[in-house]
């Protein structure tokens, strides 16, 4: 994707900050559209077409980290939060309900304008792979398919099996799968890997019971076992 391709939804009720992040973006062939209104916002992701929104949280009429979910219901565009709250729960909760990134502010536009080529560059490249085997993941819509089925998948769980399915037929081990985990702290204990796993494991058995695709690697971590 071009630069001169890159649509750009502005969700934010500053207007100091909108014209500058307007001009900005603008520099480097991006097309940026605003909305002061997050329902304005949501109206024109309806009717016309974006790669990328970035969001605030603090907005008139609705929480941003509410806005999130809304958009997740009608589409899988990338978001990043750009936000004055700096809170690690709102951070949590924003990634957890389908976010891409956050970025606290103030920040340096210029790390905005990467963060953006970043994440378009990883969504284009991840729906030209061709999908193989029973699992299939979209790393963008933060969903995977299973035998055909979508899993209902918190945002760690499905951290948790993409990464074993990135790593598939290999074994995984359980400080991998914790700090290579956005959505889990650092300081979460080993055990909640555990958990997490287990959690997966029963939603795979509710689409095929036959056989356990996620087994335990003794002193090691998990492996999925996924034959093509």
């Amino acid at each position: 994707m071009s630069n001169e391709e890159i649509k750009v939804l502005i969700i934010e009720d500053d207007e100091e900050l909108l014209m500058v992040l307007s001009m900005y973006l603008k520099k480097y062939g991006m097309k940026t559209e605003c909305a002061d209104d997050p329902y304005i916002g949501l109206s024109l992701l309806t009717q016309k077409e974006f790669d990328l929104v970035i969001l605030d949280l603090t907005l008139p009429g609705i929480d941003g980290l509410d806005v999130i979910p809304k958009i997740r219901e009608k589409s899988n565009i990338p978001i990043i939060i750009s936000s004055a709250r700096n809170d690690l729960t709102d951070k949590v909760i924003g990634l957890e309900r389908g976010a891409d990134d956050y970025m606290p502010k103030p920040y340096d536009p210029r790390e905005l304008v990467t963060r953006i080529k970043t994440i378009l560059r990883r969504t284009q490249s991840s729906s030209k792979e061709e999908p193989k085997g029973n699992f299939v993941v979209d790393p963008q819509g933060h969903t995977v398919r299973f035998k055909g089925k979508t899993l209902e998948l918190t945002a760690a769980e499905f951290d948790i099996l993409h990464l074993l399915i990135t790593h598939k037929n290999s074994a995984v081990s359980r400080e991998q799968l914790l700090y290579d985990s956005e959505h889990i702290d650092d300081s979460s204990s080993i055990k909640n890997i555990d958990v997490i796993i287990s959690r997966i494991r029963n939603k795979l058995a509710k689409i095929d019971d036959s056989k356990s695709y996620i087994k335990p690697v003794r002193g090691v971590g998990y492996i999925l076992i996924d034959e093509e």
